[in-house]
């Protein structure tokens, strides 16, 4: 057997390098699972690459295995070393934290600039925007340019965007330098398909879920840097330490990514397009990207209305007290590394069911957690294992869809987080003045129910993701 396997890994890369192809000649590891098939292409891709769709691991079939061939996903596999992906995830975490900078800070900047509190809420809103922008203008470049020179040019314009906020004069002139750094900290979007490019399919799903663990590592040591640091140096003085931090991963990540081949040259019109074309050809992303906007719809709800409940009787925390609560999302930082393991073994759909029930679990269960903080803490344990446990096993279902076009699928992906955000930040206010904490918990309820239902009817279909034919 270990001949015949040796047998076609030579022939495997000798033909390769009879065509100028760089490919892994391990043949991808059979999972059981349903497997689905698209049978049409569902964004502008180039001629050469139309009959080498990506493949998932959970969908993967025996008859691709036995064949021999190489996934071409998986051709790039062996640059992604371990030492690699921890400087993915530092850099995505301090990237992504950039725009949390400025949060718990919104008192020091009011009263050192001379603006009320209502204006200074405005900069955390700005910052979204920009970075909702950032996400839709640059994210899909990543599909048409070198990133070895894109995400070092991106963390360098996120440093100067930084600096402008530490130097500026006015609130006028914050506001504007505080957009800029939303719309350049978009290098952590970048990493995250990137990661997956360089992966193989054996191990992308754990590969990925490590660059997700560090960023949301990032976003929640952002906020309790920041507040100490301020504190003990001002608040502009988290600004330059920032710069300097992007400056450096600027130079460490433009020695370390590998040079790549551009994946799909495309007009930047035509680029921005095929973003929403994938969307509305993929079943499967149509899909994910329900769950997706759900969840995290569910999750702001909760967190915004969370600050409330903890404010007031019985509680009576001060802001300090409230903000530690947020350090026990460390443990769903934990469970996106684990879910991506899950993923590579073939049991993301599956895993995805689990998560949604622990979702209604922690929404019932804060239904009682009014009056007791054990109760609260045993809510964010679970909701957040099970929110970022769906989050990485969505988005690697996504990243699987195409080889050619994840920085633009992820584009997809962030924008349905951001919708889903939004809407479930809304819904909070409203739904807070109805009925305080009993009617959040009943809409988390409802809204768990309703992702359980679309997961029960996608996973016979529409959630799973096309393999190669």
């Amino acid at each position: 057997m270990r001949v015949r396997l040796l047998t076609l890994a030579l022939a495997s890369t000798l033909g390769n390098t009879a065509t100028g192809a760089v490919t892994n000649p391990s043949p991808p590891r059979p999972v059981a699972g349903r497997e689905g098939r698209s049978g049409r292409l569902p964004y502008p891709v180039c001629p050469e690459e139309k009959d080498t769709p990506a493949q998932d691991p959970s969908t993967a079939s025996h008859t691709s295995a036995s064949s021999g061939a190489p996934s071409p996903s998986a051709a790039p596999g062996a640059l992604m070393t371990r030492g690699l992906t921890f400087l993915f995830a530092v850099a995505s975490g301090a990237a992504v934290g950039n725009p949390y900078w400025a949060q718990p800070l919104l008192d020091f900047i009011a009263r050192d600039l001379h603006a009320s509190a209502g204006s200074a809420g405005w900069l955390v809103t700005a910052t979204q925007v920009g970075y909702a922008a950032g996400v839709l203008l640059l994210v899909p470049l990543g599909d048409v340019r070198d990133r070895r020179k894109l995400i070092p040019l991106m963390l360098l314009c996120s440093a100067v965007a930084l600096l402008l906020c530490a130097l500026a004069p006015s609130f006028g002139m914050l506001l504007v330098a505080i957009t800029l750094v939303g719309v350049t900290t978009v290098s952590g979007q970048l990493l995250a398909p990137l990661a997956g490019d360089l992966a193989g399919d054996g191990d992308r799903g754990s590969v990925v879920g490590t660059v997700v663990s560090g960023m949301l590592t990032g976003i929640l040591v952002s906020r309790t840097v920041s507040g100490l640091i301020a504190g003990a140096a001002g608040w502009r003085t988290i600004y330059v330490v920032a710069a300097a931090a992007a400056i450096v991963f600027a130079a460490l990540l433009y020695r370390a990514i590998p040079s790549l081949p551009v994946k799909t040259p495309l007009p930047y019109s035509t680029l921005i397009a095929s973003v929403w074309t994938v969307v509305r050809r993929e079943h499967s992303v149509r899909w994910t990207l329900v769950l997706k906007a759900t969840s995290f719809g569910a999750f702001t709800m909760f967190w915004t209305e969370l600050t409330f409940l903890l404010s007031g009787p019985p509680f009576r925390f001060p802001g300090t007290g409230i903000g530690l609560f947020g350090l026990l999302g460390v443990a769903g930082a934990l469970a996106a590394r684990r879910a991506g393991r899950l993923h590579d073994r073939g049991l993301s759909l599956p895993a995805t069911g689990v998560a949604w029930a622990l979702v209604l679990t922690s929404s019932v269960l804060a239904a009682f957690a009014g009056h007791s903080v054990v109760l609260v803490v045993i809510v964010i344990v679970l909701l957040d294992i099970a929110v970022q446990a769906v989050n990485l096993l969505n988005q690697a279902r996504v990243f699987a869809v195409s080889d050619t076009a994840r920085s633009r699928l992820n584009t997809a992906f962030v924008t349905g987080n951001l919708l889903g955000g939004a809407i479930g930040s809304a819904a909070a206010s409203m739904l807070w003045a109805a009925d305080g904490w009993t009617a959040v918990t009943v809409a988390g309820t409802a809204l768990s129910c309703f992702a359980l239902v679309i997961w029960a009817l996608g996973s016979r279909g529409p959630l799973i993701v096309p393999r190669a034919g």
